[in-house]
């Protein structure tokens, strides 16, 4: 029995990172977004808010979770559209998916305002066609309302935000936009103690960097005690020995790319972007020598 024909896959699959590749690469956008992430930011400066919209109570970001009622809530509202007596479930459905659209689009222009230049460009595209889909559900639930039928707006709708939905997979799979950058670590660092240095070398009250095996490690001295983290922060990769220390009631690091915020003691995240926690080493001074060892 002959293999299966695989090219016209691999074909597809060359095809469609070229579109992605194009996409990302749409320096003429870059105005636009830095247009756009200017207002985020000035609507939504650093607190509560923003941390909230970006999912740090959560432990991972919000959009991909809000975006879920809206998605739902417009395929069915297409289904029932095809169901005999389905036009009442139908509106009313067009009309929730397009209310929830409103906090999963505000979660993820918050994401969106702290990513790269490749990853905001496709962002763009990607709000630009949610948008559109949003736009298509209004009109759609307003005919309803006036009596019409709607079903040509919610299916033109619904093909919008599947391709919204495509470019949100690539923004979170190949561009790992919300990822956490460290979750490698525990995989990499040799287990047990490993020492990083004489303490004598270490300056107190100064964030630096060493390694553990080949994992960068942020170590901070104050005083007596020391504080270790993975160096390479989880929302984009920054290195937090290049950032600042900050936190009046317990000491924090303050990523220098984008500003998230993790506590020097256990790695928790104070403030967004970042949703995921720094990985955390015990440290101890013996002999002379600080060692850490993963928590």
């Amino acid at each position: 029995m002959s293999e299966p024909d695989s090219r016209p896959v691999a074909q597809a699959g060359r095809l469609t990172t070229r579109v992605l590749d194009t996409i990302d690469g749409l320096t003429a956008l870059d105005g636009v977004a830095a247009k756009v992430r200017g207002a985020v930011q000035r609507m939504l400066p650093p607190g509560s808010l923003r941390d909230l919209l970006h999912g740090v109570p959560l432990g991972h970001p919000a959009h991909p979770l809000l975006v879920q009622v809206p998605l739902g809530a417009w395929m069915s509202a297409v289904m029932a559209d095809f169901v005999p007596g389905g036009e009442r479930a139908a509106r009313a459905l067009v009309g929730v998916g397009t209310a929830a659209a409103v906090p999963a689009a505000a979660a993820g222009l918050t994401d969106w305002s702290e990513q790269h230049a490749p990853e905001q460009r496709a962002g763009i595209v990607h709000a630009a066609a949610n948008a559109t889909a949003t736009v298509l559900f209004a009109a759609s639930f307003l005919q309803r309302s006036r009596g019409g039928r709607g079903r040509l707006l919610a299916l033109a709708g619904l093909t919008a935000a599947m391709a919204g939905g495509f470019i949100g997979g690539h923004l979170a799979y190949r561009q790992a936009s919300g990822a956490n950058h460290a979750e490698d670590v525990p995989y990499l660092v040799p287990d047990g103690w490993e020492r990083v240095g004489p303490v004598a070398q270490l300056p107190d009250r100064t964030l630096s960097r060493r390694t553990v095996g080949e994992v960068p490690v942020l170590v901070y001295r104050d005083g007596e005690r020391v504080y270790a983290l993975a160096d390479t922060c989880s929302h984009l990769g920054g290195p937090l020995h290049e950032g600042e220390i900050d936190g009046e009631l317990e000491p924090c690091v303050v990523c220098p790319w984008h500003g998230s915020t993790f506590a020097l003691r256990d790695g928790a995240v104070v403030h967004g972007p970042a949703t995921s926690p720094q990985p955390v080493f015990q440290a101890r001074v013996r002999e002379g020598w600080v060692e850490v060892a993963l928590a």
